[in-house]
């Protein structure tokens, strides 16, 4: 886990691109009808807009929040670190699904009239994919790979 701002960035950066690719995928998958070669390079065309718009959600609402929130059920000093990792994930993803999904119903279905019903139907379909993602995938993968990058000092 990241124990410096630089660290926090280079770990979110990290889970953004791992969690936005596959949603975005999966949102291409759903609205052509299923997975096909051309969705994977679809999705590469909306990561950085949608990334960028990830990582500064992250940063400054659902990263924070989702600790706050997450720190209300579990411990880091009491708790085994698996149910730390697990109640944030859960909270970030609380978060960031309603939040990403409003982004894009709005640039890629537009404010409409039923915008609040296509938002809210996105998040719905979305949620199950992100969380599922997130806690068996992207946040096991992305852990593994940032604690190669920075593996702690073990005192003995």
């Amino acid at each position: 886990m990241p124990k410096t701002k630089l660290q926090d960035v280079i770990f979110t950066i990290m889970m953004v691109i791992v969690m936005v690719y596959a949603m975005v995928v999966y949102n291409i998958s759903i609205d052509k009808g299923g997975v096909t070669n051309e969705v994977f390079v679809l999705a590469l065309g909306e990561l950085l807009l949608m990334g960028i718009v990830g990582f500064v959600l992250e940063m400054l609402i659902a990263g924070p929040l989702a600790k706050k929130l997450a720190f209300r059920i579990v411990s880091p000093r009491e708790d085994k670190m698996i149910f730390v990792i697990l109640a944030i994930s859960s909270m970030t993803v609380c978060l960031m699904c309603p939040l990403m999904s409003f982004v894009a119903t709005a640039l890629f279905k537009g404010f409409q009239e039923q915008f609040v019903a296509n938002w809210i139907q996105t998040t719905v379909m979305n949620f199950p994919m992100a969380l599922c993602w997130q806690i068996f995938f992207a946040g096991p993968l992305v852990r593994l790979i940032f604690g190669k990058m920075f593996p702690e000092k073990r005192t003995v």
